[in-house]
């Protein structure tokens, strides 16, 4: 009897022993995750000026562009409308001439 409860005992340590190693990697598991993921959040945070002089420089890009397009679409429509306003000053004289003759005869 004696030997058999020596070897419960010694189970019973054993699995006690197990179950400690268990508990210790599990806290250094834990550990080591937190410090890792405490070190992907201060990278992240180290690059927030950066992801916002990129997304500043990206919309002023965008902007330039579409000030250069406005431009571009005034210049060509100022153009249109200066054609257009010599077209109509040509047909308003020659109007008018033909007005003076006719009021002449």
């Amino acid at each position: 009897m004696d030997d058999t409860l020596k070897r419960l005992l010694d189970a019973e340590m054993r699995a006690e022993h197990l179950a400690q190693q268990a508990e210790t990697e599990r806290d250094s598991l834990i550990q080591q995750a937190m410090t890792e993921a405490k070190a992907a959040n201060e990278r992240f945070t180290a690059r927030i000026p950066d992801l916002h002089r990129t997304f500043i420089a990206k919309a002023e890009e965008r902007a330039e562009q579409t000030i250069a397009e406005l431009r571009r679409r005034y210049d060509e429509r100022h153009v249109q409308l200066r054609d257009q306003a010599e077209q109509r000053e040509d047909e308003a004289l020659e109007a008018a001439f033909q007005l003076l003759i006719e009021l002449g005869r």
